[in-house]
């Protein structure tokens, strides 16, 4: 039972209005303390709740939990054990932590050693990444490419409608919020022109997208099917897909992306469960033509997130450029998983599987520069009067996602990074 999930419970821990973490969000993350003491954590307002000292102190007595496993510096070990004991972790925590339960509310000596300021902590990465998929998923975003590239009668390719159309990315290069990311080199193909150059890109964009990090999966050769693939999903976190748009064109055929993507894609540090995300199911979009027999699924496999993207200009202020909504997305997180391993491809605990570009119906909600300024005909104008068709270096990309229903808020924090000069 989703006990944790009670719309009606308070917490005796502060929760400043309108916060992403009230006490029926209770995500999971990696910190690392003043005394860099690494712990496995979750964050109630912005207060950080060490599990590794809640453990050790006996607050999880009546939960089968190996002694260690909070004492990892990643959730790999937690999310092995599967959904059903994290749901009981969650469950406790929501407990300890209720208005009503003094257990811990009352012992300043253990209060010492559990919570932290989440101001006066380093957010680690969350996961040991071994394989990222990204998938390309939103209609809105490959048709309004497609148009760019190859006319509004050939938007979609002819499988887009019949697969969710996925590569294999690169999760070495996958970075935690706050680390700033270098400005690629490569080789461009400029206009008019039969001979590639090599520099830095000129085209940096960002990609609006939130990934989805699985448990362990079936032995090689075994498949997940639609009706169980919410069984190995963990949770989720906000994914800045960084591209190099320039590298990308010219590279991109006939193998798909590579080096115009592989530079890097940041993460929100809080890991929100599918748990929590419970209360904010929604329908998913019409699916015409019918999907084959293996991608049917349920209609309410989608979630309602709103999602935000802010441009910062060094020294400026935040710019709202684009708003959009996970709901969006044509093809579902639970298709995405099943045709992922129709073909027999194993899962580990920690793989990432991101979106792709969450693009709306309106101009206002294009996930990517690439949309925004329309290939850079439509430059768009900040606060500081200063233009944008793609990123400029000094640039700090803002990513942030909530959910909102019945009086609830609910959210992901944020996901920020800084874009840096190419080291060449």
């Amino acid at each position: 039972m989703l006990t944790a999930n009670d719309p009606s419970r308070k917490t005796w821990v502060e929760v400043p209005k309108g916060s992403d973490f009230p006490i029926q969000n209770i995500p999971f993350g990696v910190f690392m303390a003043n005394d860099d003491h690494i712990s496995i954590g979750t964050r109630i307002g912005d207060t950080a709740i060490d599990l590794a000292a809640l453990h050790q102190l006996g607050y999880f007595k009546d939960i089968s939990l190996p002694e260690d496993v909070f004492l990892q510096d990643t959730l790999n070990d937690f999310i092995t054990l599967g959904k059903p004991t994290c749901r009981q972790v969650r469950n406790r925590i929501a407990e300890i932590f209720d208005a009503n339960n003094s257990e811990l509310k009352d012992r300043e000596d253990h209060k010492e050693i559990i919570l932290f300021p989440v101001s006066e902590l380093q957010m680690l990465m969350p996961v040991f990444i071994q394989d990222y998929t990204d998938f390309y998923s939103s209609r809105e975003h490959a048709e309004n490419v497609g148009i760019m590239f190859r006319g509004k009668e050939n938007a979609l390719m002819p499988n887009w409608l019949h697969l969710p159309v996925g590569y294999h990315g690169r999760s070495s290069s996958i970075i935690v919020s706050g680390e700033d990311v270098y400005r690629p080199m490569g080789q461009s193909l400029p206009a008019g022109s039969e001979t590639p150059v090599y520099g830095p890109s000129k085209l940096m964009d960002f990609e609006l997208e939130m990934a989805f990090i699985t448990t362990d999966g079936k032995h090689l050769g075994e498949r997940i099917s639609t009706e169980e693939a919410e069984d190995y999903m963990f949770g989720m976190v906000v994914f800045n897909d960084w591209s190099a748009r320039d590298l990308q064109k010219w590279e991109y055929v006939p193998l798909g992306p590579f080096l115009g993507k592989n530079f890097g894609s940041s993460i929100s540090p809080w890991v929100v469960t599918f748990d929590a995300l419970e209360p904010f199911r929604t329908e998913r979009p019409a699916q015409n033509p019918e999907p084959l027999p293996y991608l049917q699924c349920a209609s309410n496999t989608a979630y309602d997130i709103n999602l935000e993207v802010y441009i910062q200009p060094e020294g400026g202020e935040e710019n709202l450029v684009s708003e959009s909504n996970h709901k969006y997305l044509y093809w579902t997180m639970v298709q995405q998983l099943a045709h992922h391993t129709v073909n027999g491809c194993n899962i580990n605990a920690g793989d990432m599987m991101a979106s792709g570009t969450i693009s709306g119906p309106e101009p206002n909600n294009y996930g990517s520069m690439l949309e925004l300024s329309w290939r850079g005909e439509k430059p768009l104008k900040l606060k500081d009067g200063s233009e944008r068709k793609f990123l400029l270096d000094g640039d700090t990309v803002i990513m942030r996602a909530y959910c909102e229903k019945g009086g609830l808020r609910m959210g992901f924090g944020e996901v920020r990074s800084k874009v840096l000069p190419a080291k060449e």
